[in-house]
């Protein structure tokens, strides 16, 4: 499934278009390069904040896959380029681990010419993301070293909302932290400043090291061909759950299998989970835990 070593990978030497305006191009080129030898173009005067923004200028209409497959297709019509990708990245609290922030990116890649759609994702614990409430900067000392300030930037606005002219991004020096802080305080109906970690990908290197994380994996999948075929994209499309108790041997919520596929036919295969993990302890079965 993942050959073909006798010919040329059908991306080779090729352009995709990549829809961003946060320099995503600097992590993302080089493991899609290695891969299968793409290079990016990203279009000039693109504004993908019109599909949707961190600070919630601009709701994001439509799931992150939904989004991310728009914004690559968006690419593509303004380069002319039949290859089109983008990624979509949604910051909340582990779906596990409830007081844990978590970073969830999806990367989306569009081939018009074979009439595919291939999506990778991860969810990571790696994440700065974070927020807090200031009358002023002494106020957030232990959050500015959650946040990783200065190296990542920061997001103010007022507490009770946002304003007119008061919302500052990109936020990387205190004293532009202390004025931002200052003014949105006093604007603000409670008197404090809502001081958030700033999420877009020129303004977080850790963001960055998910992307790139994520454009590994998706070039993994890229150089593995459909068993029927031959379409490139072959991998998880699908779970089985029911992993059986540890105790019981009942049936569980947890995956017992995955579900691998083609982007283009309908060829499955059935697997087990890649982690090698075959019985559920008795903590996540709802019978021996009730």
């Amino acid at each position: 499934m993942s050959g073909r070593q006798d010919t040329p990978h059908p991306y080779q030497g090729r352009q995709v278009a990549l829809a961003t305006k946060h320099q995503k191009e600097l992590v993302l080129e080089q493991p899609l390069r290695e891969a299968v030898g793409l290079t990016i173009f990203v279009p000039d005067n693109l504004d993908t904040d019109l599909l949707g923004t961190f600070t919630g200028e601009v709701d994001r209409l439509g799931t992150p896959r939904e989004v991310a497959i728009k914004k690559a297709r968006w690419g593509m019509h303004a380069s002319g380029l039949t290859l089109g990708l983008a990624s979509e990245g949604s910051f909340g609290p582990d779906p596990q681990l409830v007081f844990v922030p978590a970073h969830h990116e999806l990367l989306a890649f569009v081939d018009e010419d074979m009439g595919i759609e291939v999506v990778e994702q991860v969810l990571s614990s790696q994440t700065n993301f974070a927020h807090d409430a200031a009358k002023t900067v002494d106020d957030l000392t232990d959050f500015l070293a959650r946040a990783k300030f200065p190296s990542h930037g920061l997001i103010v606005r007022p507490n009770s909302g946002l304003q007119p002219g008061l919302l500052f991004k990109g936020i990387t020096e205190v004293s532009a932290l202390k004025d931002a802080v200052t003014r949105c305080a006093t604007a603000s109906a409670d008197g404090l400043a809502h001081v958030e970690t700033d999420m877009r990908a020129h303004m977080n290197p850790t963001r960055r090291q998910v992307l790139r994380e994520v454009a590994v994996s998706l070039g993994r999948r890229l150089t593995t061909f459909c068993p029927e075929c031959q379409t490139p994209g072959w991998g998880l499309v699908d779970v089985v759950k029911g992993l059986p108790c540890e105790w019981c041997g009942g049936e569980t919520t947890l995956v017992r299998a995955e579900v691998h596929g083609c982007v283009q036919c309908e060829y499955r295969e059935s697997i087990p989970r890649s982690d090698g993990l075959r019985v559920a302890p008795p903590k996540d079965c709802p019978w021996c835990n009730p």
